[in-house]
């Protein structure tokens, strides 16, 4: 069988960047992970709370984290940063709040900037949650599929496969179904792949969602 790999753990240093850029000693490194976590949990959770996108597409593409002694840096890459930036400094300054409690952190400053992405149709986090809300409404997986593969068609990709496990339309056996339009060179590593894994919960069970976008070759 074929060895299955994380294709962004895979790329790491050459088409891929890290999402948390910090320095621990070996014994601190565990309190590191966990505080990351908690910010990224807390931000989504904020996000999905506040969301007025009638879509249901919460949009955040990644969030990256750089800390210095004194300081954390948060960036959040968001597809559609409407809600947040209407009330910018209030909704910003709740947010900071919010996550400052959560890692009860008052002798660090935490810094939080929004940025903006281009194409967030070329995010597969974007897509999963596309997908994910059309499931939530009964929509059949293959319609959701095919529509996910349009969107990223205007977005000048070279290749996107999408794979959705579970329960499908609920039937009493899971499997798992996937479709591919154009290249995914997943063992190239100068192919800039983007990829996530989502779990969407619906009425017949949690089913998982696999992107793979092949964006561009370096």
């Amino acid at each position: 069988m074929g060895q299955k790999i994380n294709p962004l753990g895979f790329r790491l240093g050459t088409t891929q960047d890290h999402y948390s850029i910090w320095f621990a000693q070996p014994k601190n490194f565990f309190e590191g992970l966990q505080e990351d976590q908690k910010i990224r949990n807390c931000i989504k959770n904020y996000v999905q709370k506040n969301m007025k996108i009638s879509s249901g597409v919460e949009g955040i593409g990644h969030i990256e984290i750089q800390k210095r002694i004194d300081v954390i840096q948060v960036i959040i890459y968001l597809g559609f940063p409407k809600f947040l930036t209407e009330g910018k400094p209030k909704r910003i300054k709740e947010l900071q709040i919010n996550v400052q409690k959560e890692l009860n952190c008052m002798n660090r400053k935490l810094n939080i900037s929004i940025t903006r992405i281009e194409n967030p149709y070329m995010h597969p986090n974007v897509l999963a949650e596309f997908i994910a809300g059309q499931l939530k409404n009964r929509v059949s997986f293959r319609k959701a599929m095919k529509k996910a593969i349009e969107l990223t068609e205007q977005s000048n990709t070279k290749g996107i496969q999408v794979q959705i496990a579970g329960r499908l339309d609920g039937k009493e056996i899971a499997r798992a179904e996937w479709v591919r339009e154009g290249r995914v060179p997943l063992q190239t590593l100068r192919a800039k792949i983007n990829y996530c894994s989502y779990t969407v919960r619906t009425i017949y069970g949690v089913l998982g969602i696999k992107i793979w976008i092949f964006v561009d070759e370096e």
